[in-house]
């Protein structure tokens, strides 16, 4: 079995700082890919069967994904504090 060595003698120090800056980039691209905003992950009102008034004692303003005064994580557009959906998660 041949034991390989490996050579720099063909790599400048500008192509290893260029290749390491090009890898930093790529990560942080990936990173910030990840971390979209909440907004990018929003489904219709209409998906989320969300009405403007109660379901019984259910009520948007009770659930943990409600940002107040009007919106919501996971629902597009304004959301009553009165309002439910589907989605309704009770706060803990």
């Amino acid at each position: 079995m041949a034991k390989t060595e490996y050579s720099t003698e063909g790599v400048s120090r500008r192509q290893l700082l260029r290749g390491a800056t090009v890898t930093a980039c790529g990560a942080a691209v990936l990173v910030a890919t990840a971390m979209q905003p909440a907004e990018a992950a929003t489904v219709t009102q209409a998906a989320a069967a969300y009405q403007p008034t109660p379901k019984g004692d259910q009520r948007c303003d009770g659930c943990a994904l409600f940002m107040a005064p009007s919106s919501c994580k996971f629902v597009a557009g304004t959301i009553s504090p009165s309002g439910w959906c589907r989605l309704y998660v009770k706060k803990a």
